[in-house]
């Protein structure tokens, strides 16, 4: 492999983590936006959503990143 297509293979890479990041910014935005229309409209309240996400998280068989 050239030294030509390394670099265009990172850059192709960089280009895929900022995609990736403006998607996930975008999704977080979308999620965060529902929340507070929930909480605004006395459909739940944040106490019921924390204690909701807690539940599910315990769930998980696998934590997402390494515990210390």
């Amino acid at each position: 492999m050239t030294m030509a297509n390394r670099t265009l293979d990172h850059v192709n890479v960089v280009a895929k983590l900022a995609d990736l990041k403006e998607e996930h910014y975008r999704n977080t935005l979308a999620l965060c936006t529902l929340i507070e229309l929930l909480v605004d409209k006395g459909l739940f309240t944040r106490e019921e959503i924390a204690a909701k996400a807690n539940e599910l998280d315990q769930l998980m068989v696998f934590p997402p990143y390494p515990m210390a």
